[in-house]
């Protein structure tokens, strides 16, 4: 009798540790989803990232979680939460790819570091999720606007990586001085523009983006200068910018030789060479098409050679 409670009781051992056994396996068997939540650090000068773990498949789930992650405190203190700010997610839609978030007008009160930090937070984390392509912004309904007033649109992680490849993870702002051209076409004007650009993209690259996309509504002109005007093809591709012994080598598509606005030859070549002469490390601009020197722009300027500074067509 004694052995058969024995053996009753040691068939119940066994039973107990194969449904133990069991669970634990059906746990480790349950699919796993990582995300990076990103965060922005105290300083307001970079993205942190830290990974978030759910088990959820269903799309709205995700996107739930994710929004609450980035709207609580994280327990890391040097961490800021982009959607623990002073504004507030009035709500969201996701179709055909894209996740609209609608915010009150309190987002807009963010300095402007702040805002693209936050914004390229939030849409690096929700961007991981499958269904979601692109992120757009609204504040009380109505598309956001940066700084010069030009609508931002819909956004990608992409949008905030560099041609290079870096991710955009630090910001800064500087003031520069860029040259554009006068009414006439025939000369120089000079404005001076406040930029906030990722760290990864040196600053004499920014300047050749900066000519190409022209004058902006919120330059500030100096001393004597007249309205500016746009002095290359708005399609022109930036393909590599360096500088090496104060020759700053600027190699552009062939977009550039279509020009589309009535200013001079000289003009354009100029308005380049001279913003990017602003520089301190910079003393002379080669230009080159598609890698090549050997040719002439606009027929009657060749690119073989450094050009220099000139200040005779500057007003």
């Amino acid at each position: 009798m004694w052995k058969k409670k024995k053996v009753i009781f040691l068939m119940g051992i066994f039973l107990l540790l194969f449904l133990v056994t069991a669970c634990k396996n059906n746990g480790e068997d349950v699919p796993e989803y990582s995300y990076q939540i990103f965060y922005v650090n105290r300083d307001n000068t970079a993205l942190i990232s830290q990974e978030y773990t759910t088990v959820s498949t269903d799309t709205a789930t995700v996107i739930e979680e994710l929004l609450t992650c980035m709207g609580t405190v994280p327990e890391k203190l040097e961490y800021n939460a982009p959607l623990a700010g002073n504004f507030s997610l009035i709500g969201y839609h996701l179709s055909d790819g894209q996740l609209q978030l609608n915010f009150d007008s309190k987002y807009k009160d963010q300095e402007i570091i702040t805002e693209i930090l936050v914004r390229a937070a939030i849409v690096r984390t929700l961007s991981q999720v499958k269904e979601v392509q692109y992120v757009s912004f609204l504040v009380e309904s109505e598309p956001l606007s940066d700084a010069s007033g030009t609508v931002v649109g819909v956004m990608s992680a992409d949008n905030f990586i560099d041609n290079a490849g870096n991710e955009i993870n630090t910001y800064e702002k500087a003031r520069i001085r860029l040259y554009f051209a006068n009414e006439e076409g025939n000369g120089l004007t000079v404005v001076t523009r406040t930029k906030v650009y990722s760290s990864n993209i040196s600053m004499e690259k920014l300047i050749v983006e900066e000519i190409i996309k022209g004058p902006d509504p919120n330059d500030s002109g100096s001393a004597g200068a007249g309205k500016a005007y746009p002095v290359a093809n708005p399609d022109t591709k930036v393909l590599s910018v360096a500088v090496r012994d104060g020759i700053c080598y600027v190699n552009l598509d062939s977009s550039f030789v279509n020009q589309i606005y009535n200013v001079t030859p000289e003009v354009t070549i100029y308005a380049i060479t001279n913003s990017l002469v602003e520089l301190s490390n910079v003393n002379k601009v080669q230009i080159s098409i598609n890698g090549e020197t050997n040719i002439n722009y606009r027929e009657n300027i060749s690119l073989s050679a450094a050009f220099e500074r000139n200040l005779d067509l500057v007003e």
